[in-house]
């Protein structure tokens, strides 16, 4: 079929109720823009998933950023977005306000000249994360030891996504497929994905980030109903078994460790913490094992694990904007709350 013809099919289904999550931040974005959602049968349900890193990223995680931030001759570096996210609280660019050191940097390579150019100070990147981005983190640890500093931390809050998937399969959603994450899959591959496929007996379209590529990935998994299987539509990026060499270099500085989500709470090794040997460059990232959110309002936590839509927090769209963020659904571009404010998404 042509794409005019799956539009078509998927704007006429009118057979049973079906819900599909897609686990990647830049799939909700993409959808969101696209304007996928209003091109869909009301038959036929997409919900974001955890799949923004700035999102399930816990309260305890900015907690120890803002205290960091706070000691003498230490300076937290970190992306724009993870600026704004509420700790217990406060949020980073607050604690900035009243006297912390934080800087903002557009690649976590500037830490290296950050670190020279100030001996005295010890430089803590935040580095949060999925399978995309701890690849990029290993190759800095590699970088920093090459270039024999002592003043360069990480505190990681680095996920592993089959393990969450596993725990929201666990947790009884109605789920009937998943639009597999194509960032991570470039560096897992597509056969990561596959014994949560036959476990569940439920589909896995590896996808693309075109809307058209997304249409014709919600299409698969309705003619894919029920069954455990994995379907790779995103074969110019995504192998089979993945960046092997990406993974090799990851495993040679991290090892598996559990990890806190936001919603979910702790996941037995759903993380990547820096093993042992390296822990010298390790900024206290094992001590974070539970959440510290205290805004009772917030309902973030439901919404990236499916069970609510942004539209049934009482905070949306009145005490809570993308001006005003009361969770970190709203504050990063990749957040389910951010996209359903800004593109009016069903």
């Amino acid at each position: 079929m042509d794409i005019k013809d799956i539009t078509k099919f998927l704007r006429e289904y009118n057979d049973e109720q079906l819900s599909f999550m897609e686990v990647c931040g830049t799939h909700t974005a993409a959808i969101s823009e696209s304007g996928i959602p209003s091109l869909l049968s009301d038959k036929i349900k997409l919900i974001s998933g955890p799949g923004c890193p700035v999102c399930v990223t816990v309260a305890s995680y900015i907690d120890r950023l803002c205290a960091l931030a706070l000691e003498d001759n230490t300076c937290v570096v970190t992306f724009g977005d993870l600026i704004r996210v509420p700790g217990s609280e406060s949020a980073l660019q607050e604690t900035k306000s009243k006297g912390g050191s934080i800087k903002m940097v557009y690649s976590p390579f500037e830490i290296i000249d950050l670190a020279k150019a100030d001996a005295e100070t010890t430089f803590v990147f935040a580095a949060v994360g999925f399978e995309t981005t701890t690849p990029i983190y290993a190759v800095l640890i590699e970088k920093i030891i090459q270039e024999k500093m002592d003043n360069i931390k990480l505190l990681t809050a680095l996920k592993t996504m089959p393990a969450a998937i596993d725990t929201l399969c666990q947790m009884g959603n109605k789920i009937d497929g998943f639009i597999a994450p194509g960032h991570v899959s470039v560096i897992t591959g597509a056969n990561e994905f596959r014994p949560l496929a036959e476990k569940y007996s439920l589909p896995f379209a590896v996808s693309g980030f075109k809307g058209e590529e997304l249409i014709s990935a919600i299409y698969a998994l309705i003619k894919l109903k029920g069954k455990g299987t994995v379907l790779n539509l995103y074969k110019s990026a995504v192998t089979d078994n993945g960046n092997e060499k990406a993974k090799a270099l990851v495993n040679k500085y991290f090892e598996p460790c559990n990890a806190v989500w936001r919603g979910i709470g702790e996941i037995e090794n759903s993380g990547m913490a820096l093993k042992k040997e390296y822990l010298i460059y390790d900024a206290g990232s094992r001590e974070l094992t539970q959440d510290t959110a205290k805004n009772k309002g917030c309902r973030c936590g439901e919404i990236i694990t499916g069970l609510k839509s942004p539209y049934d927090c009482p905070l949306f769209g009145k005490a809570c904007t993308p001006e005003n963020p009361q969770g970190a659904c709203m504050v990063s571009n990749e957040g389910s709350c951010f996209h359903y404010y800004i593109n009016n998404r069903k």
